[in-house]
């Protein structure tokens, strides 16, 4: 991932700038009327030029006294600090009420337990695994790949292997959420997001032996230079001890937002880039982790590779402006909150769709002799093949996508063909099933 040149933010020196600042303290804060926290490049052009340095370092100074270490330092042992004005609080408080809940709780129609807890879960993992990928550089289309992922066929590329790799990597991040951070733990993250791949000549679950990875600026300047690689295993030591750490802010302890804390983790794999390819995905599972780990559960339904891949130069800047900024990590903490938030909105839109595609294909199973005998999966099937004339399903892939047996799917797709309402056939020895394209006219008429 190339980042963007960021000029250098002016430098606060107290003994010499206090008396130049004192006078400016009471109109300046940590946001600017907006809420925004700017970093010194967009904040320049919004003052008056003659005074933006002054102005600049009497927003520094009020930064500074509400800056929070996190126990974690750059190379130099310089640390990494943050801060949470109004506006962050505000974002944070909208989002732990969004995420307590569960997912029919974010649709604004109303769903059913059952409908909350089976709306294509596997499809939504899917999607994060395929645009993190897409965001690393893989190329297959989102088509190819979920029916890849839902089929579970072997990949035919490296393109295919990336995507497969990443939906094994969340499912190994949740499979160990309830485990504290080991570097075991980093490792294996890493080991499963890159087998199968060549990409910088890679060595899955290795940390890089040398020092010529860097990250460039648009301009093929080096912008950020990670660590010596010889410091890498305590350094990440360090993480892990840092994520396992109780910020609870219960007896006396830290308080750290548990979403501020999985952002961090997010940032410092990126920062510190221990391994020669993979870095942004690893850092990815171990967000996605970190949320499953604290009981946001929905968080394994949204997609913020979707959304950062759709803006790759503002997740560029966000890494920039902490480096530039003496390790400020505000800025790297309220672009992910943004992104989060998108994210939440975009599952919200998913499912008030779904919800709607239901109860349209469940309304129109009402007025049939099958409505009542159905089962919600067989109507979910149906909405499927409605929308897709010709699609085949298997046994495998119901199962998987609707966490039953395999005896219970086969059973349920073989009901739908007794019903003369889905066609069968064999695939060697395989049985599939296949949606008739004239299902619709049999629904609406009431006749198979």
């Amino acid at each position: 991932m190339a980042r963007a040149k960021v000029e250098k933010a002016p430098i606060l020196n107290f003994s010499e700038d206090f008396e130049a600042i004192i006078p400016l303290l009471g109109d300046c804060d940590v946001t600017d009327s907006e809420g925004r926290y700017l970093h010194w490049g967009q904040f320049k052009w919004r003052v008056d030029k003659n005074n933006a340095e002054n102005l600049w370092k009497a927003v520094k100074f009020k930064r500074i006294s509400q800056h929070k270490p996190i126990g974690l330092n750059d190379e130099n042992g310089r640390p990494f600090v943050y801060c949470t004005p109004h506006s962050m609080e505000a974002t944070l408080y909208q989002l732990v009420k969004v995420t307590g809940g569960n997912v029919g709780a974010i649709a604004d129609s109303a769903a059913s337990e059952s409908l909350q807890s089976r709306f294509l879960v596997s499809s939504l993992i899917m999607e994060e695994a395929i645009t993190s990928a897409q965001l690393e550089g893989a190329s297959t289309t989102r088509e190819v790949a979920k029916k890849m992922l839902e089929d579970e066929r072997d990949p035919v590329d490296e393109d295919e292997r990336m995507i497969l790799n990443n939906y094994l990597l969340l499912k190994y991040a949740e499979q160990n959420s309830k485990n504290e951070l080991t570097l075991d733990m980093i490792l294996e993250f890493h080991r499963i997001a890159t087998r199968g791949t060549t990409e910088n000549n890679v060595v899955p679950g290795e940390f890089r032996i040398d020092n010529d990875i860097y990250i460039e600026d648009g301009d093929g300047n080096i912008a950020h230079q990670p660590p010596d690689f010889s410091l890498i295993e305590q350094r990440i030591r360090d993480l892990c001890e840092f994520a396992n750490k109780d910020h609870t802010g219960l007896g006396g302890c830290d308080f750290v937002h548990p979403l501020i804390k999985a952002i961090v983790l997010h940032f410092m794999i990126g920062y510190e880039h221990p391994f020669r390819d993979g870095n942004g995905r690893t850092a990815r599972a171990l967000f996605y982790w970190f949320m499953l780990k604290s009981d946001y559960t929905l968080f394994k339904y949204i997609s913020i590779s979707k959304l950062l891949k759709e803006k790759p130069n503002d997740y560029g800047l966000s890494y920039m402006y902490t480096e530039k900024d003496d390790n400020d990590l505000t800025y790297f903490i309220y672009f992910q909150l943004e992104i989060i938030s998108k994210a939440f909105e975009e599952l919200k839109k998913y499912l008030n769709l779904k919800v709607s595609e239901f109860k349209s294909i469940s309304e129109t199973l009402e007025k049939t002799s099958w409505g009542n005998i159905l089962h919600f999966i067989q109507k979910d099937l149906i909405k499927k093949a409605v929308k897709e004339p010709g699609r085949i399903f298997n046994v495998k892939e119901v199962s998987k996508s609707y966490s039953i047996s395999e005896n219970t799917s086969r059973n349920y797709l073989a009901k739908l063909v007794d019903m003369k309402l889905f066609l069968s056939t064999k695939d060697g020895r395989k049985v599939i099933y296949i949606a008739p394209s004239d299902l619709l006219r049999k629904l609406q008429s009431g006749k198979a």
